[in-house]
């Protein structure tokens, strides 16, 4: 027999064996078939890929190879700052017009339509209507006049400074003070250590504005330019409008070389230690600096050093987790991989772990001792085979779905191409490739790698965490003794065997009762023998994709205020003990290469599980779905773990401003709320946190899955769903009782009112006005109350950024809720000078008050209707829009099939019914809340 085994693996292997020999490793990766790669005469690369998801649509990006480090000394914040002139004025589309138009057709400014700018890019991004030949004709002559043609107006450059100064103001605080120490040890001795892409405040201040136009013309020409359009396109015909666009602008006669700056390696470790009153959380950052340049993946062996790299990562952060997993977890999360560093052309080996505060040291500690166990002994088979898997498994998803995909993921990877000359093969050649070589790669490849990652020099290590009395603070001494530590005795790693099944406990099958049907939803409802209600909707948006939620009223309002009290902090802690008797870690083992994943949740109204998987693990879903209905475990010292991670991030959250503001400010409006238990933990909280009431509580709102409705969207085969459903659903306990939602009767305070809350030592405030009360809820008058938040969002954009330039961004919203009780809510929240916050909030609510008084513009309701229903259009093509339809049906007690008319009833909104409700509403007591610094 074993003879036998043996001459069967090896057939088996024969192929693998035969592949090894033949391998061409020299071979270049291809190109894509299926992308069009080309380049104008004047150096002008372009992609294009004809893509149907979503459909009618195009994605445009204008891609400049240039960013702040390319900056001279006096023009520092200026590559961001043409980043905002391209939205104020061109030759095509003068001042606002451009924004105007686009909201006009129904591309949402911030939502769709954005840019960024980085080190080394500026990045523009433009989704528009493919189905009509002039907003694509006008699409291009955007993307062109970004490229070649911003008017840089004096007066909209000075208007713009306000703007660009708030955003600036927005990036203060702890973290960025703290980073403007430690990027001079990070990026030692390079241009990406006085570069960073906000740029110098008395540079924004007082800039001439040649300077600004100097970058321009510069470095947006032609040759470090890409232009990518992704969509549902006639490729031919984009192919013409890019030469017709593009094909005349010229570079510079005495163009300026586009300088690839370098990071220097240093022999010795650098540390940096930075502590601040307001920093919120500790981290331990490391990094083991390459000493070449990165390299480019060309051929296959390349790309087989690829694979290794990733499979080394998934093995090494799939042992952090297990350290997280732990009674006594380290560190809230540890992760370590191998990639890019704010420098293009450098790349490191890094690991990276949130602490509590006084767990630094250690926590480094362990990061290094991991790091050095796999060094001396390497990983185990079984790691490696899992990891395998997982990457097997991930890449089959995406090859499943390659005709699924939404162009945006292509367009990111041909951007990539440009930028950094990454391969782009497609997911055919991918996936094909991945499963020619995945045999070839074996321990050896795997474990060799951390001994060309880790040396004695060419090292970063950085702290950062609050400064607060009481707390000592690391030395640099202190960190470079922990890699002095002795590692002669360091045990391999033990991996223990995986679980063979998640269930243990016997299911007894039960039955289906009746099959209903809906042709207008397309869905089909399963009543089992248990009286459990399972609904399904088979999609063809994802082929490789179910979505998974069942519901059921009830939540936390069911317990007493003190339960509440009791348990609030706790429930998080649940999951953490795992199921079926098995541990999180041997869970996640087991579910290694299986993609699939389900967590139930206590809300304040309802209880239920969400999840997901493919239709290939779908029984694993279940599966795991039966367990925590009938099997969660209960483990004191799981608890134990979880509170000393959550303890990690939550201990010093307060410290920062905002948050500091949000505890006070909702504490404050929950004055007559006995259950209101603060938006953060504090040791009072933890200390009368009761495990067992919440585990007890768990299984009381789980104990009858007859009260629940079970939902499942996307590709799923009728007979599957429905063997699945009789074993694992038909099988779970029930009754006959039902429950309801229950409004407790609690409320914020009411009343014209303001609370002013000093925390920070940063010049910056936050302004929050907020509207809410009972309400009648009519779903027309909920589209209403939305379109006031989004047209005021608009008008408050005009004028008080536009015009005054004194805030980066403002956002107003509106929405009428039904449970646990019939309400409304409205607010307005911007950031924004500490003097000037008393005459934003007057300009914000005399807009408002203009659309009381007056209604919206015939324009602006149109901008909100179309871009309601180009997103309508858009997002109706995936299973979570209809997953979150038949759960907010569920919630407010309406039929799903109203959806259908959600198109008409958008059309049928009027300006007078916005005005209706926006003077119902918001005409009476609101609550302003301001955050402001600290009274020197």
């Amino acid at each position: 027999m074993k003879n036998l085994k043996k001459n069967l693996l090896a057939i088996l292997l024969l192929p693998f064996v035969l592949i090894a020999q033949q391998m061409d490793y020299s071979k270049p990766i291809p190109l894509d078939p299926t992308v069009i790669k080309g380049r104008l005469e004047n150096g002008l690369t372009y992609y294009i890929k004809k893509n149907g998801k979503p459909e009618n649509k195009v994605d445009l990006r204008l891609v400049v190879n240039a960013g702040s480090i390319l900056e001279t000394d006096d023009q520092q914040g200026l590559a961001h700052f043409i980043e905002h002139m391209c939205f104020n004025g061109t030759k095509r589309f003068p001042k606002n017009e451009l924004v105007d138009y686009l909201q006009s057709i129904g591309v949402k400014f911030g939502q769709h339509l954005n840019a960024y700018t980085s080190f080394d890019e500026t990045v523009y991004f433009l989704p528009i209507p493919s189905n009509d030949p002039l907003k694509l004709e006008k699409g291009f002559q955007i993307i062109e006049d970004w490229a070649f043609n911003v008017s840089f107006n004096p007066k909209e450059i000075d208007n713009e400074r306000g703007v660009i100064l708030e955003e600036y103001r927005l990036g203060l605080g702890a973290e960025k003070r703290m980073e403007s120490r430690y990027i001079s040890k990070m990026m030692h001795n390079s241009q990406y250590a006085d570069r960073l892409p906000v740029g110098q405040k008395e540079v924004l201040e007082t800039f001439k504005h040649k300077s600004l136009i100097s970058f321009y013309k510069d470095w947006y020409r032609p040759n470090l330019m890409s232009v990518i359009v992704v969509g549902d396109i006639n490729v031919a015909e984009i192919e013409q409008k890019i030469i017709a666009h593009f094909s005349s602008y010229k570079n510079p006669v005495n163009e300026k070389p586009r300088k690839v700056f370098e990071v220097p390696n240093h022999k010795s470790t650098l540390v940096a230690i930075e502590n601040d009153k307001e920093a919120s959380s500790s981290q331990v950052f490391l990094l083991y600096k390459d000493y070449e340049n990165k390299k480019t993946l060309l051929s296959y062996a390349d790309f087989k050093n690829y694979i290794v790299e990733g499979l080394f990562s998934t093995i090494l952060n799939a042992r952090l987790t297990e350290l997280t997993n732990s009674a006594e977890p380290p560190f809230t999360y540890g992760s370590s991989f191998y990639g890019g560093t704010f420098a293009r052309n450098k790349k490191g080996f890094q690991s990276v772990a949130m602490t509590r505060e006084d767990k630094q040291l250690s926590a480094l500690k362990i990061l290094i001792t991991e790091n050095e166990r796999v060094k001396q002994f390497g990983f185990t088979q079984t790691e490696l085979d899992r990891a395998k898997k997982q990457f097997l498994a991930s890449i089959e998803t995406a090859y499943t779905d390659k005709d699924k995909m939404d162009s945006e993921n292509f367009v990111n990877e041909y951007q990539a191409n440009f930028l950094e000359n990454e391969p782009i093969p497609g997911i055919e050649w991918t996936y094909e490739t991945i499963q020619l070589l995945m045999p070839l790669i074996n321990l050896v490849d795997v474990n060799s790698l951390m001994k060309e990652y880790i040396k004695q020099d060419n090292r970063v290590v950085i702290l950062t965490g609050p400064d607060k009395e009481g707390l000592d603070k690391v030395t640099e001494r202190q960190v470079l003794d922990v890699f002095k530590s002795d590692f002669s005795a360091l045990a391999p790693y033990q991996d223990e065997i995986a679980v063979a099944s998640l269930l243990r406990n016997e299911v007894k099958p039960g039955s289906i009762v009746t099959r209903e049907n809906n042709q207008k939803l397309g869905t089909k409802t399963l009543i089992m023998s248990n009286g459990v209600r399972v609904t399904y909707k088979k999609t063809d948006f994802k082929n490789d994709e179910i979505l998974f939620e069942a519901i059921s009223f009830g939540g936390s309002n069911r317990y007493s205020d003190d339960e509440m009290k009791k348990v609030q902090y706790a429930n998080g802690a649940l999951t953490e003990a795992g199921f079926s008797g098995l541990k999180v870690n041997e869970i996640n083992k087991f579910m290694t290469e299986k993609m699939v994943n389900v967590k139930p949740f206590i809300g304040i109204n309802t209880e239920g599980l969400r999840g997901s998987s493919t239709p290939k693990d779908f029984e694993y879903l279940f599966q795991m779905t039966h367990a925590y209905f009938t099997d969660l475990n209960k483990d004191e010292s799981a608890f134990e773990g979880f509170k000393q991670k959550q303890a990690a991030y939550f201990d010093n959250l307060a410290s920062q401003p905002t948050y500091y503001f949000l505890q006070e400010f909702y504490s404050y409006l929950n004055l007559e709320n006995p259950r209101f238990n603060g938006v953060i933990p504090s040791a009072k909280s933890w200390a009368e946190t009761d495990y067992n009431l919440a585990y007890y509580k768990y299984k009381e709102r789980f104990a009858n899955a007859a009260d629940f409705e079970f939902y499942f969207v996307g590709n799923i085969d009728d007979k599957i769903i429905e063997e699945y459903a009789v074993k694992y659903l038909a099988s779970l306990p029930s009754s006959d009782k039902r429950e309801k939602v229950v409004d407790l009767g609690y409320r914020m305070i009411k009343g014209d009112l303001k609370k002013v809350v000093y925390k920070g030592i940063d010049p910056k405030s936050t302004v929050t006005i907020m509207f809410y009360g009972d309400a009648s809820y009519l779903e027309k008058d909920a589209i209403s109350i939305q379109a006031v938040g989004e047209i005021l969002t608009i008008k408050l954009l005009e004028n008080l950024r536009e015009k005054e330039s004194q805030i980066y961004g403002i956002e107003a919203s509106g929405n009428l809720n039904k449970v646990p009780n019939e309400s409304f809510s409205f607010s307005i929240g911007f950031p924004c000078a500490p003097e000037n916050a008393e005459k934003l909030i007057a300009s914000a609510l005399k807009e408002l008050q203009n659309l009381i008084d007056n209604g919206p513009d015939e324009k602006d309701l149109m901008k909100f209707k179309e871009g309601e229903l180009s997103d309508f259009r858009t997002y109706s093509k995936g299973n979570s829009f209809w997953m979150s339809n038949f759960t907010r049906s569920y919630l407010y007690g309406k039929n799903p099939e109203d959806i259908l008319n959600f198109e008409s009833l958008v059309n049928e909104i009027t300006a007078k019914d916005i005005q209706r409700i926006a003077k119902k509403y918001l005409s009476k007591d609101k609550v302003i809340g301001i955050l402001m610094p600290e009274k020197k």
